[in-house]
């Protein structure tokens, strides 16, 4: 990305990024610092003396999908505060649970239905080794498994599996992102234009030329943006997500299909060069280095 992206793609981070010392409450903090350290005899000893806690919204600086959080939410570490989740997660998810239940009934399936969110979407939870447990958890106490679609555009393939399993919903999409094979004709056939444009997102974000083709058959557009209600990736076009993929083929793909070079991202202002650019600079891996810096020079080629 050139260097206004850059600094605009930072300024996003920092705006929806949220720490511990934004907590201004210091009962709030106190609880939140216990959840994060693993400390559950502090935790039950904060919900013995202090149950509303647990049906009360905190506070947060900023608009986003944080906003004034409940306390069990935090157990996700989405939006990410730490490297990492403590080893008894799982045993302090089930205390909160335990008391949001008795003492905030009218906003217990809620906090429920969107910590499952926070859980299915997140980074952490995956790197931890407890996504699927906390999802089981969360499902067996009543959470209800919907819309698949943040999972996967998260990269969340496995945890979107087992959601599906547990009575999430299976669109076009998803089915690509997951390698329903068996699944993607029907689904095709009984797609509209957006469901198309949408699963060509997924396909490219996951570097996947067969597919894209197939739907660029059918009917999807090469540089076409997907509605901001669809949850995946609703900034940027087909050919920005081949490029974050690595997949020079699924480039090519977009590129033989008309798609054009010069439109801009909706978030950070960059065009898929710019991208290729920030990505290649960015990761410290050579091999996907060498396969960014492959697909600049690539996308340089035809601007010339």
């Amino acid at each position: 990305m050139a260097n206004h992206v850059y600094k605009k793609f930072v300024n996003s981070i920092e705006r929806f990024a949220m720490i511990n010392s934004d907590i201004n409450n210091s009962l709030h903090l106190r609880a939140v610092e216990a959840i994060d350290s693993g400390n559950i005899r502090e935790l039950r000893k904060i919900l013995e003396d202090h149950p509303e806690i647990v049906r009360e919204r905190f506070d947060s600086p900023e608009e986003g999908y944080f906003k004034n959080p409940y306390l069990l939410w935090f157990i996700a570490d989405n939006p990410i505060r730490h490297p990492g989740l403590p080893e008894n997660i799982v045993e302090i998810t089930t205390l909160i649970i335990k008391y949001a239940k008795k003492e905030a009934p009218d906003s217990f399936q809620y906090q429920l239905d969107y910590t499952l969110e926070l859980v299915a979407t997140g980074s952490i939870p995956r790197k931890c080794g407890v996504q699927i447990e906390l999802i089981d958890l969360l499902i067996e106490s009543g959470a209800t498994a919907g819309d698949l679609l943040g999972t996967v555009a998260h990269g969340n393939v496995e945890a979107a599996e087992h959601l599906l399993k547990k009575g999430g919903q299976l669109n076009l999409a998803v089915a690509i992102c997951i390698n329903r094979q068996d699944a993607i004709p029907g689904l095709l056939e009984n797609a509209n234009k957006e469901d198309k444009q949408l699963a060509l997102m997924a396909s490219a974000f996951y570097g996947k030329p067969d597919m894209m083709s197939l739907l660029l058959k059918n009917g999807a557009d090469a540089s076409g943006y997907i509605q901001s209600s669809s949850r995946f990736h609703s900034h940027a076009t087909p050919l920005h997500q081949a490029v974050s993929s690595g997949s020079l083929n699924a480039v090519k793909v977009l590129i033989d299909a008309g798609a054009r070079l010069d439109l801009k991202d909706k978030i950070y202002e960059g065009t898929p060069e710019e991208w290729a650019r920030y990505m290649r600079t960015e990761t410290e891996n050579e091999e996907t280095r060498n396969k960014y810096r492959e697909i600049e020079n690539y996308l340089q080629s035809l601007a010339s």
